[in-house]
């Protein structure tokens, strides 16, 4: 009976063992396939200019809803706050530093300040679902911050930081940004 026991005991010891590298193998290729756009899009700043694209379809289909439509905004609402808190990551944790090493110290401590207030909006949204008027005004503004606050980014700093760089320090760079990317894909 002891070996029947100790036999049956070792099959669930390896069943358990692969089903839980299973598990971890699934979610570290949800990793991979959420992160991949951006990785693929090319250097850094193009990457970047991608996910700012992607965020702008997610406000328009948040105003895109129905009144009343309070399931669908708060699911719409958590994918944005998923991708702009990935982001938000890449961004404060490798393209800030590097636009401080590259003297752009207060630029980068003006863009981390809207990343507060990107933090305060959805904080502030997901209590407003149910009040459509109320809520479409609070995003409007949201989406037009943001909006600027990725203009200024693609259009001026971006391409100073770019400038800045050699071909090893944007490929150094974009590396490090897609492993910033992956903490939170």
């Amino acid at each position: 009976m002891s070996r029947f026991k100790a036999a049956t005991g070792g099959n669930a010891l390896v069943g358990a063992g692969v089903g839980a590298t299973l598990a971890l193998l699934a979610a570290f290729g949800r990793k991979l396939a959420v992160q991949a756009p951006t990785a693929l899009a090319g250097d850094w700043d193009k990457a970047l200019a991608l996910e700012h694209k992607m965020t702008l379809a997610l406000f328009d289909k948040l105003r895109d809803t129905e009144p009343g439509a309070s399931g669908r905004r708060t699911v719409l609402l958590t994918q944005l706050k998923h991708a702009l808190g990935k982001h938000a990551l890449e961004e404060e944790n490798a393209i800030y530093p590097a636009l401080r090493l590259a003297g752009m110290d207060a630029e980068a401590d003006a863009l981390n300040d809207d990343h507060g207030y990107v933090k305060q909006y959805l904080y502030e949204l997901p209590d407003l679902v149910k009040d459509d008027e109320t809520f479409r005004e609070k995003l409007a503004a949201f989406r037009a911050d943001i909006e600027r606050h990725m203009r200024q980014e693609e259009n001026d700093l971006f391409p100073r930081l770019k400038a800045a760089l050699d071909e090893a320090g944007t490929s150094r760079l974009t590396r490090r940004m897609n492993q910033e990317g992956l903490k939170l894909a």
